[in-house]
């Protein structure tokens, strides 16, 4: 039976700016390296481009950014398109903001451009830096695109608590303040699909491209794999919170609806009330010279003809009304 074959591994070098020497030593060498580049300018990527003998097009995707998930090989370089998420804090303006991470790859080097510091990458470098055990190439391609793809889970978790929160806040009380929760919810879930379904359809059709790129240190295919098992995860929670903040519009106006009910209820009781008092100062209006003359003489007559007859229909009234259980809330 054939044994499967087996990676010597390699350390990996890892730069965060652009270093001229140290790069041209690395490709002679043919020594794999990282770079990780923050917000450099047009100039700084289309000098990396030249050294590194990137494709323009590769290299004008990276200085105007604004580009969805995708995947373009030109020759022996590819350049992955990624959107990665990023925790923000709960007095935030923009919560949940998205990191699009450019990442250009060759089988002598993997290229991470981003506009703003990206914390997961950071850590990332400093894990690799820390890290003694030499690994294959293409693991070193697959843990940097699988940080970037696992930092929507943070976020999920958050979204699933924000959504039970706004839930309890609808059943105590449904107001403008949920209602405005609800369309921000809606709002955010709808940008992040849209940053991880591209993603997922690259992973479906495409990833093999990176896993045969020519001089990349071939490994286990089980790598992407996982990253894709990822993205399918995440866009099923994406879609399960989704139909929960269209569930939570539904419990919104039920609960609207409700309050409306119960609000015609009292403004009925309080009309049934007041209809046999109509009825008796209209009565009483005709004919309350009679009953004075032949019924009862002096104030008794105002008193107990008069204001006793409507106080106890309108005791009556509500006496009834409670009974029935129409005084309640719920009933």
């Amino acid at each position: 039976m054939p044994h499967p074959p087996s990676y010597s591994g390699a350390r990996m070098r890892i730069l965060d700016s652009i270093d001229d020497a140290l790069i041209k030593e690395s490709r002679q060498k043919q020594e794999f390296f990282w770079l990780d580049l923050s917000d450099p300018s047009k100039e700084q990527i289309e000098h990396l481009g030249a050294l590194l003998g990137l494709h323009p097009l590769a290299v004008e995707d990276s200085v105007k950014f604004g580009q969805r998930a995708k995947l373009d090989t030109y020759g022996d370089t590819a350049l992955l398109v990624l959107q990665g998420g990023v925790e923000s804090e709960p007095e935030d303006e923009n919560p949940h903001p998205l990191e699009e991470v450019h990442c250009h790859l060759s089988g002598d080097f993997i290229v991470t451009v981003h506009r703003n510091p990206y914390s997961e990458l950071h850590d990332l470098r400093e894990q690799f830096t820390r890290s003694n055990s030499p690994k294959t190439e293409r693991y070193y391609v697959y843990k940097i695109v699988d940080v970037i793809v696992d930092s929507y889970f943070p976020m999920l978790a958050d979204l699933d608590e924000q959504i039970n929160d706004l839930e309890d806040a609808i059943v105590s009380g449904a107001g403008r303040r949920e209602l405005e929760e609800t369309f921000r919810l809606k709002r955010l879930l709808l940008r992040l699909r849209k940053a991880v379904v591209p993603m997922r359809d690259v992973f479906a059709r495409q990833i093999e491209v990176i896993t045969d790129l020519a001089g990349l240190e071939p490994d286990s295919h089980d790598y992407f794999r996982d990253i894709y098992d990822h993205l399918i995860r995440i866009c099923d929670e994406l879609d399960s919170y989704h139909e929960m903040v269209a569930s939570c519009t539904d419990l919104y106006l039920s609960t609207v609806a409700n309050k409306q009910g119960a609000t015609s209820k009292q403004l009925a009781i309080i009309a049934s009330i007041f209809l046999p008092l109509s009825f008796l100062t209209g009565f009483f209006g005709m004919n309350f010279s009679w009953e004075v003359g032949h019924v009862l003489v002096g104030p008794l007559a105002f008193f107990l003809l008069g204001l006793g007859t409507m106080v106890a229909s309108a005791c009556l009234m509500w006496w009834w009304f409670h009974h029935k259980g129409w005084t309640r809330a719920d009933g």
